[in-house]
């Protein structure tokens, strides 16, 4: 751990959070937190806990990393024939978790999730390396694989077919964005008096801000 996460841990322990210390729109104040990760170098500060909703009725969670946060939405990309699209397809609606563990802070954001247009998703996919394409091609998210060989049979066989020319979004892959309507912000504190505060969105679009105990 760096001195300038240790400093920004500190910091966060000894003054904690305060109402007055709050935007009164949660996307700047996440913005803040965000890039407060990122200046302390937090191990991975874009990565969070997709939860859904299970085609059991159980819940259902994995990491994945954001790709972009503004007035629209939080959004991520994926495969869109996987486990958790078709659970998304089915209860459209999710939790996005950042914990950064340095900073002692975590963010809860929930919403509804709609998926993105695909030419949005042509374009941040033509961004990814190469080998991230070829492999967005190879995989049949969640379904069984007989071996680790065969997988990479398939990978060798796309970055053959692909050789020479550009990879274009394969018709499986795609994005989602989750439009929030709770927000949640957790700074720890000492002996568990952490400081815990929900923003609402309400009907007519304002945002209400409650002090939650922690």
């Amino acid at each position: 751990m760096s001195w300038w996460t240790r400093l920004c841990s500190l910091s966060g322990l000894l003054w904690g959070l305060d109402e007055r210390d709050l935007d009164p729109d949660p996307l700047r104040q996440f913005q803040r937190w965000f890039r407060f990760a990122q200046r302390a170098r937090c191990f991975w500060p874009t990565s969070f806990c997709l939860s859904t909703v299970g085609l059991n009725g159980r819940p259902s969670a994995r990491m994945m990393l954001l790709k972009g946060a503004d007035e629209r939405g939080f959004v991520f990309y994926t495969h869109v024939v996987g486990r958790k699209a078709e659970e998304l397809r089915r209860v459209p609606y999710a939790a996005m978790t950042f914990h950064w563990n340095e900073l002692i802070r975590q963010v809860r954001i929930e919403g509804r999730v709609d998926p993105m247009p695909r030419e949005e998703a042509e374009a941040y996919f033509a961004t990814r390396s190469r080998g991230s394409q070829i492999g967005a091609w190879a995989s049949h998210q969640s379904q069984p694989l007989e071996s680790r060989a065969a997988f990479m049979a398939r990978y060798r066989e796309y970055q053959q077919q692909f050789r020479g020319r550009p990879v274009p979004l394969p018709p499986h892959w795609g994005g989602f964005r989750l439009v929030p309507d709770t927000y949640e912000f957790w700074q720890g504190r000492p002996y568990r008096l952490h400081d815990r505060f929900r923003y609402e969105r309400t009907p007519d679009g304002r945002w209400i801000i409650q002090r939650l105990y922690p």
